[in-house]
């Protein structure tokens, strides 16, 4: 699970941003929607809004870039625009099997090359007092090295620094590098990147494909998503009535409207009162992203994924939304995550289903992007657990809120058709 993600220099984010999934004790409200586990305390879910162009995305793209680079992947990471610097700054701490780690990262985007990196380990009592262990620094710029291995001390200055240590060493020699490189897959590998506007079908294809328990799950979220559906499968292809070679329907989304994906995705089919039908030709877009998304929550539920979803509510009815949130949210769930970008606010509620610092925003205007917490507000400036938090924010008062001038597009248009008939004249 992730606890929290920092960011300095990437994508919008000049300034070190702080993302937490820490849950604050103080409060008892909606217990169970707190993971627990060896002392620490983690939020199931957090939603994030703010106005479009802000950069919620970029916090996603920020996760996603700690993802690659702990796979050992190219990063694709981007400096902010308005700085010279290409170094950007990186850092997450996760919980993995029970433990608290974290690891920090610095990659020179110019020169393709981590300029700074280190693991330790929180060790936490039943008291709440932590206790931080060192395994590995490496400061290139500094010319400072550490590792738990000290066997290992001195070819640290050798070796390339395009990659992590772990994977430009043999780290099967070292024990705790081969801890530090297990650890950190295992954890990255667990993250899943779901844009909404953009969703693929592959996973529920795949899952589809076996019949298994899995597959049942599939098709049961399918059908319980208020969709009318008597049943979702993937069939042979002579039990699809549909000429695919002179028909004239086709998907209306651009990922769902590729020549090698549509042979696959014509076998699911959606059973109404009877009758099936192709999925891809004749279901909405919203009840298509339901039947793609399906697999990635069912999956991430049941071996305890995370979940980190750009534009939730992107074609899905509020009441859904609430429904997918509230999933994770639940006490059956003991070790699944969703950090998810939105902006329907119906789904901003502190009385039934949020606790406050599930709740972030980010802000932009001149100065910078801000990343903040609803927790961030006090009751002395009249945020309360009790509080109507939509109406807050509809007026502005938690900030991270757009305000649209589009009258002046529509008196500049007036006033131009009017200009360009007296021109006529």
């Amino acid at each position: 699970m992730i606890i929290e993600l920092r960011a300095k220099n990437c994508f919008s984010f000049e300034e070190q941003i702080i993302f937490s999934m820490k849950a604050d004790m103080r409060n008892k409200k909606f217990s169970s929607n707190v993971h627990k586990e060896n002392n620490f305390n983690i939020l199931k879910t957090v939603g994030v809004y703010g106005p479009n162009n802000a950069g919620k995305t970029c916090l996603v793209k920020c996760i996603n870039a700690v993802k690659q680079i702990l796979l050992n992947k190219k990063p694709n990471l981007m400096p902010n625009l308005f700085t010279k610097n290409s170094v950007c700054e990186l850092g997450v701490t996760f919980l993995a099997d029970g433990r608290k780690f974290s690891y920090d990262f610095k990659y020179d985007v110019e020169n393709e090359e981590f300029l700074y990196e280190k693991f330790w380990e929180i060790l936490k009592d039943q008291y709440g007092n932590e206790k931080e262990i060192l395994w590995l620094e490496k400061d290139n710029k500094a010319q400072q090295y550490y590792c738990i291995d000290d066997n290992m001390l001195l070819m640290i200055p050798l070796v390339s620094s395009n990659n992590l240590l772990c994977y430009v060493i043999d780290a099967s020699k070292f024990e705790y590098l081969a801890k530090i490189k297990s650890i950190i897959v295992e954890f990255a590998q667990k993250i899943d990147i779901i844009n909404m506007n953009n969703i693929p079908m592959k996973k529920t294809i795949d899952l589809m494909k076996n019949k298994d328990g899995m597959q049942e799950k599939v098709v049961s979220f399918i059908k319980n998503a208020d969709l009318y559906m008597d049943n979702f499968e993937y069939v042979d292809m002579d039990q699809i009535k549909l000429n695919i070679n002179t028909g004239n329907e086709k998907p209306d989304e651009e990922v769902l409207n590729m020549r090698e994906k549509f042979m696959e995705q014509i076998r699911l089919v959606s059973t109404y009162k009877g009758v099936p039908v192709p999925s891809l030709m004749f279901d909405s877009t919203g009840t298509k992203k339901i039947a793609a998304i399906a697999s990635y929550i069912v999956e991430g539920l049941e071996k305890g994924r995370i979940l980190v979803i750009d534009e939730l509510d992107s074609s899905i009815h509020f009441k859904l939304t609430r429904a997918i949130v509230a999933m994770f949210n639940n006490e059956l769930n003991t070790s699944a995550q969703m950090i998810f970008t939105v902006h329907d606010v119906n789904l901003m509620d502190c009385k039934k289903m949020f606790r406050k610092e599930q709740i972030w925003f980010v802000h932009k205007d001149q100065d910078g992007v801000y990343v903040y917490s609803l927790a961030d507000f006090t009751a002395q400036q009249g945020v309360r657990d009790t509080t109507d938090i939509i109406e807050k924010y509809r007026k502005g008062a938690l900030g991270a809120l757009p305000d649209p001038e589009l009258i002046n597009s529509l008196l500049d248009l007036k006033g131009n058709k009017k200009g360009a008939a007296a021109d006529e004249e």
